[in-house]
């Protein structure tokens, strides 16, 4: 193939992935861009093979086990391990680059002498960068398995002892950048900088996972732009800083969600003590509890009904049954609506992924700033699995830990009916208020379960 027409083609690539962000950044829209971005990528993967390559054989077999396992992870995965998924399959993306950096450094530093100073660099770069995404989404990806705790893991000096594995991994970088150019200084900085990405998640509580699962997303990306810059590939340096560009704003938006710095979020160790018991407070309030009937009557001569997804629902595999009801209420003229927390669940966009797999229409679907304006004219608010992202301690209680984070004011509504299996506190450890409001009933059961009775109940009526 021909220079000219490699460089159009990759081009041609390069405007699919730009496409496929921008059909991203809306739910209707969505599965077309995954769609083009997927047809990019397989011309990318097209163009190079292409190429005057080496090893055909090795290459197809890597590529055949790479596919299989795609193929059955996307079909098996269930939805509510769908963010572990995408922590594991980010962190092999971080991985590869620093094995092609490795690879590289070996093939052309014996040969060229002193490399020039900005390959070295670009090597260096992506070795890093690649090998802590690698690490950090392994741990990640433990957690949501709940492999491991999910609850932050701290230890005395642990920032000291971190910020020395990596100023180890810089030494050991700056040692090749004016030193002898030895593959095993190369060696060292990727086992250092695999170890400062297991220490670096480890602090980070699981429910500060779909920041993490961003920022590490960024990562890659970054990583793949710098080995893009190494083997002198456009699409690569392209592909990345998109990746890079993207995971970074999304990092920074989710932060600004939650109304705390990303510093806070990646060293504050949140949710580290447990405080919340689930019991009365302290002013002598209790829960009430309702049963399905009673919701039933409730839903079906409402008006307006505002439903609110957590990670209970996704535990619960209940949305398809949510997505049923709020058809059935619709029937009997009730205005349903769905209200996303923009770090509900556990990766970005959780809720929206969960609801769309249970083809509820994309115009339901409300961001927390929209539904708050409407909430006040709510009927009745239903909680699902939810805790901190509609904790109203959050607002009100500045003692709270969790106090300015942005939430989804349920407790505006006229009645706001909670589906838990108990007054347990969320990740961040802390009792929500809003159980015990006056206008609030809780309705103890798993989700799916509570949903298949809410739905005969409401058939009933």
């Amino acid at each position: 193939m021909s220079e000219n027409l490699t460089d159009f083609l990759y081009l041609v690539t390069i405007v699919t992935f730009i496409l496929a962000l921008r059909f991203l950044s809306s739910p209707k829209r969505a599965r077309l861009g995954n769609q083009v971005g997927a047809a990019g990528m397989a011309l990318a993967i097209v163009v190079t093979l292409a190429q005057d390559l080496e090893n055909y054989k090795w290459i197809v077999i890597a590529m055949a086990i790479g596919a299989a396992i795609g193929v059955l992870g996307a079909r098996r995965v269930k939805m509510t391990a769908m963010p572990q998924m995408v922590a594991l399959f980010n962190g092999v993306g971080g991985g590869a680059v620093a094995l092609i950096a490795l690879a590289e450094f070996h093939n052309l530093a014996p040969a060229a002498g002193r490399l020039d100073l900005n390959l070295s660099l670009a090597m260096i770069v992506s070795a890093i960068i690649g090998s802590i995404s690698f690490a950090g989404s392994v741990i990640a990806f433990a957690k949501l398995q709940e492999l491991i705790g999910g609850r932050p893991i701290v230890y005395p000096g642990q920032k000291p002892v971190n910020a020395l594995v990596i100023a180890a991994a810089l030494g050991l970088a700056a040692a090749i950048l004016v030193g002898p150019e030895s593959q095993w200084l190369l060696v060292g900085v990727i086992t250092s900088a695999l170890t400062f990405g297991v220490l670096f998640v480890l602090p980070i509580g699981g429910a500060d996972m779909p920041v993490v699962i961003s920022l590490l997303n960024a990562c890659t990306g970054l990583a793949a732009s710098a080995a893009g810059f190494a083997l002198h590939e456009n699409v690569l340096i392209v592909s990345g800083a998109l990746v890079g560009a993207s995971g970074t704003l999304l990092t920074l938006l989710m932060g600004r969600a939650m109304n705390r710095s990303i510093t806070n979020v990646l060293f504050g160790a949140f949710g580290q003590i447990q405080t919340g018991t689930g019991a009365a407070l302290e002013d002598g309030r209790t829960a009430r509890a309702t049963t399905a009937d009673d919701v039933a009557i409730m839903l079906s001569y409402a008006r307006r009904v505002v439903i609110v997804p957590g990670y209970g629902l996704a535990v619960a595999q209940a949305q398809h049954d949510v997505r049923a009801l709020g058809e059935l209420l619709e029937e009997k003229g009730v205005d349903v609506r769905y209200a996303i927390h923009p770090v509900a669940g556990r990766m970005p966009g959780h809720m929206n992924v969960l609801l769309a797999e249970a083809n509820v229409p994309y115009d339901k679907l409300f961001e927390m700033d929209e539904i708050n304006q409407e909430l006040p004219q709510t009927d009745v608010a239903v909680v699902v699995g939810a805790n901190d992202t509609v904790n109203t301690g959050a607002r009100d209680d500045t003692t709270s830990p969790i106090y300015g984070m942005p939430i989804i004011n349920v407790d505006k509504a006229s009645q706001v009916v909670v589906v838990k299996r108990s007054l347990a506190p969320g990740f961040a450890g802390i009792d929500n208020p809003l159980f015990y409001n006056e206008t609030t009933s809780m309705l103890f059961a798993d989700a799916k379960v509570a949903f298949e009775q809410l739905l005969a109940a409401v058939k009933n009526l």
